[in-house]
């Protein structure tokens, strides 16, 4: 009888560590670390003057991520596939919840496999993106394109892109205006300056509404109303704009960025190649002459990163919200007035600190099996040791 009550207490023991290491690294890690952030107040904002705590109320709350990279059925394991999406999923669902983004931009990279998928793997990859990154009517979401939806410049083709609009309903290059703050959304991949098709259509939308903020301000500054040359223009309301796309304006490399996500050391002297890590000197100057944007945030290096360029104009880097590319993925919470922003990061679980737990519940289960089998091997010595003197007793 007490050999099967331990043998029994034995198994509970390994079930409950089975069950409690998979509860906690599959759902519960993830409350207590997005819990540590917090959405940042605007009267400690930069961009703008005046501003106090009074105005964080109406300040936009906005959810920024980048390079997800959802494997596509070509070079994507069905494990691999499984389990980081499985952790991309469970870490987006708790940030809404928590912290309740009124709008979320993904800044480009999808998916991994968008520039050469076939129709069919493609709504796969997207029948798995609206699972995934679901949402309540109160959020939006804005998805922004890269390199690998559409293939880089070379690689790229109309088909390609309009499949990607139509999927996300609406132009890849716009502006999204909500509670004054124009948010301008750039399709990065098309700046190449040669003259492409695309690259002709995307600057010389680029330029229309370049020039529809530019007679904005104007608007609002002289009191007079519309000028003559604004006339045919559309009118946003009057704030210089946050400007969003996937690459990076141009630098040199990473090798000033600092931070726990910024690029490894032995990386950060890398040159970063023109239109194919950055953007070229050429457009980048471009969008900052048309635009005059006070906030900058792009992706696709996968680590993270804050220039100051022209000494005015900052740009953010934001790293990869995927497992698949680094050990600490994060994301942007920025709080947004027409006159101020304000910035804080979050950080997801490390892989590092899952893959330690479920090592840790393993050996814990190894010791507890071998503990027991010593011990009932103790037992069964003792009890034919007993067995022995009496059979010589009699």
């Amino acid at each position: 009888m007490p050999r099967f009550s331990v043998r029994g207490t034995v198994a509970a023991v390994l079930i409950v560590l089975v069950v409690g290491a998979f509860f906690f690294c599959e759902y519960l890690i993830y409350f207590p670390t997005i819990l540590k952030c917090a959405w940042p107040k605007t009267s400690h904002a930069r961009g703008g003057e005046g501003i106090d705590g009074r105005l964080a109320d109406s300040a936009v709350r906005a959810m920024v991520l980048s390079d997800t990279h959802l494997l596509g059925a070509v070079g994507g394991h069905w494990f691999d596939k499984l389990r980081r999406e499985w952790q991309m999923e469970r870490a987006f669902q708790t940030a809404l919840w928590l912290l309740k983004p009124e709008i979320v931009f993904i800044l480009g990279d999808i998916f991994d496999e968008g520039k050469w998928s076939s129709p069919k793997h493609w709504e796969d990859d997207v029948r798995r993106f609206h699972r995934m990154f679901r949402h309540s009517p109160d959020t939006e979401l804005v998805v922004l394109v890269g390199n690998h939806d559409i293939g880089f410049h070379y690689e790229m083709d109309w088909f390609k892109l309009q499949r990607f609009e139509k999927v996300f309903n609406a132009s890849s290059t716009r502006i999204v205006t909500k509670k004054g703050v124009n948010f301008l959304l750039v399709n990065s991949v098309a700046l190449h300056g040669d003259g492409c098709p695309i690259c002709q259509s995307v600057e010389k939308e680029l330029i229309k509404l370049s020039r529809d903020l530019n007679c904005s301000l104007q608007s609002s500054q002289s009191g007079d109303g519309v000028t003559d040359s604004c006339e045919a223009t559309r009118l946003y309301p009057p704030s210089p704009p946050i400007m969003l796309q996937h690459y990076p304006l141009f630098r040199v490399s990473d090798a000033t960025c600092t931070g726990l996500d910024a690029a490894p050391p032995e990386e950060r002297h890398l040159l970063f190649r023109e239109k194919y890590d950055v953007l070229s000197k050429e457009a980048s100057q471009r969008l900052l002459q048309w635009f005059k944007p006070r906030l900058i945030l792009s992706g696709h290096t996968h680590s993270g990163c804050e220039v100051l360029h022209d000494n005015k104009y900052p740009e953010i880097s934001v790293p990869s919200f995927s497992w698949r590319n680094r050990n600490n993925p994060s994301f942007i919470l920025a709080s947004v007035s027409p006159g101020s922003f304000a910035l804080s990061k979050c950080f997801l679980p490390e892989e590092s600190t899952v893959i330690g737990v479920y090592c840790s519940a393993g050996a814990c289960m190894l010791m507890l099996v071998l503990a027991h089998c010593l011990w009932m091997k103790g037992l069964l010595q003792c009890l034919s040791l007993c067995l022995l003197g009496k059979h010589k007793s009699m």
